[in-house]
């Protein structure tokens, strides 16, 4: 037992999340690595604007769908792949730079992906041709992915302690993807009704300069030690289990994303092949992550049953709630023949019910079941898109896409405050880029899943390859789609047992599962007959 807790207080020391930790004798005052309350606000919008990089992204493109797919004389699945390729970049390459944060530092890579994000967002203003911008789409979300980890990282380590200043910071920052998508439609219907879809990313070049600015001032130093480049560090880094990783996940995205404009859909042959090949490599990467000695995602963290059901309870739910966005967006553009800036204009109700929602949880999280919360954020989704899956062409605004558009936001940000204090919770501050990357790679993975989906079902019901359909059958489609996706993400909520979060604790939530074994092998080398066991952090409920 000498040595267990002698492990412990190796680990205590090994994880200590930033130099000023010494703030966990007083929870819910202002963390020791922000000089002022300023710095400390600012901050937590710039992880905010980070973690809704690709959704902004996501936002501005959907709303000029029609206008690039008219001007570029690009085919559906060429539409699709503008939103596709940005998801399927950013899902395959989050844990790669996960765990690059973690090992070679968290600030100067998230100051370098904002300022790549700019750049790259710039230069795809200027694209000619479907495959420019195709391109461009990637490697924005390869950028945005190159700074969710880190972002999540910084935060997660700033606010280890449970407490209610905790709780509104991650309420915030839990709203960059739904609200980051609603304020990049908005912006963007703006800047293509002034002048054209390329302002748009003009524009979205311009904001992230502005934040690459901010962050060089705001982004704290919470890492006492980071590596530098060398065989050993290489050597656990675990180099073949990051190619598996983004190679099983880019085919695997890849062939549901090209299927909708394949020759045959899905009896396409190389569309089935890139579909083996992917969950072959997934499957050995799971394989090889439970074998390798330094795994970039230790498998121990998907014992718990609770982490594991609320990131299936948000790939489903969020699945749901992009792939309807998109197509709702292109619904009221193609169908409705509205203009971009009446689009942005009638999708204003998610803007202001997400702000709305997300002040709302950040309030109650530490005194409402947060099972009843993932509940209710479940049932607003299928909510939603029940109503879209049953409007008409002619149906009232107010009737259906209007309450439509609020429960989706409601479904959104509840469900994704709570995982996000859950989910960071479950790994140790030395790990919170990794957490932040496994939760965003779930949700980056969905999003090209379900536009890759509803891209087959989209072409199944249109009458041609055109990327402009003029009827609501297509769409009614794909959006009950989004009903079963919503439905199924309900249906696992009964087996969650997650009681309240973030209430104001002397002890902090370290870590959920601190493997002994692992800990006596950096720290101790000697063996132990206790190991093995669970550590569970003091006062959390379950």
């Amino acid at each position: 037992m000498a040595q267990v807790d002698a492990s412990l207080t190796a680990v205590e020391s090994h994880t200590a999340p930033h130099p000023g930790a010494e703030e966990e004798a007083e929870p819910g005052r202002r963390p020791e690595c922000f000089n002022s309350t300023l710095q400390e606000c600012l901050f937590v919008l710039t992880a905010t604007m980070s973690i809704g990089m690709s959704s902004f992204l996501y936002g501005i493109t959907t709303v000029i769908t029609a206008p690039i797919g008219r001007d570029l004389h690009m085919t559906s699945a060429q539409v699709t792949w503008i939103n596709a390729s940005g998801a399927l970049s950013s899902g395959s390459f989050l844990l790669f730079f996960a765990k690059v944060a973690d090992t070679f530092g968290r600030r100067s890579l998230l100051i370098f992906a904002m300022a790549a994000f700019a750049m790259s967002s710039l230069i795809a203003g200027f694209a000619t041709n479907a495959m420019y911008l195709d391109v461009f789409g990637g490697l924005l979300g390869l950028w945005s992915a190159a700074a969710v980890p880190p972002a999540v990282g910084i935060l997660g380590a700033a606010y280890s302690v449970p407490s209610k200043r905790k709780n509104k910071a991650f309420a915030c920052f839990s709203a960059g993807n739904p609200v980051g998508f609603v304020l990049g439609t908005i912006f963007s219907g703006v800047a293509a009704h002034l002048f054209d879809w390329r302002a748009s990313l003009w524009l979205l070049a311009i904001i992230y300069v502005l934040f690459f600015v901010a962050a060089i001032w705001t982004v704290p130093k919470t890492q006492a030690e980071t590596e530098k480049m060398s065989w050993d560090v290489l050597k656990r880094f675990d180099l073949f289990g990051i190619l598996l990783s983004i190679a099983g996940i880019a085919l695997f995205c890849c062939s549901l994303t090209i299927a909708g404009g394949a020759p045959h859909g899905w009896r396409t042959s190389y569309v089935l092949v890139l579909l083996v090949l992917g969950i072959l490599l997934i499957g050995s990467f799971i394989g090889w992550e439970g074998w390798c000695k330094y795994p970039m995602m230790p498998l121990r963290i998907w014992k718990d049953r609770n982490f594991s059901l609320i990131n299936v309870i948000v790939l489903l739910g969020f699945m749901s709630f992009s792939t309807s966005a998109f197509w709702l967006s292109l619904f009221m553009q193609d169908v409705l023949k509205y203009s971009a800036i009446k689009v942005a204009i009638h999708l204003l109700p998610q803007a202001i019910g997400g702000i709305l929602v997300n002040i709302i949880a950040g309030l109650i999280l530490h005194r409402v079941n947060n099972k009843i919360l993932t509940g209710i954020g479940s049932s607003a989704y299928l909510g939603s898109v029940i109503l879209l899956a049953t409007m008409k062409e002619d149906s009232s605004y107010w009737a259906f896409i209007f309450p439509a558009l609020v429960l989706s936001v409601i479904g959104a940000d509840l469900q994704f405050n709570v995982a996000n204090m859950y989910v960071m919770s479950s790994l140790p501050p030395n790990q919170q880029s990794l957490a932040g990357g496994i939760f965003n790679t779930v949700t980056k993975i969905c999003s090209a899943v379900g536009l890759g989906i509803s891209a087959s079902i989209y072409n199944a019901e249109s009458t041609g390859k055109a990327a402009l359909q003029t009827t609501i059958k297509p769409y009614q489609s794909v959006f009950w789609f989004c009903v079963a996706a919503a439905g199924l993400g309900l249906c696992f909520v009964p087996f969650l047992t997650i009681g309240t979060q973030g209430q104001e604790s002397k002890a902090s939530s370290v870590v959920d599962f601190v493997d002994e074994k692992d800990i006596r092998k950096e720290h101790v080398n000697e063996p132990d007959a206790t190991v093995g066991k669970e550590v569970q952090p003091v006062g959390k409920e379950e």
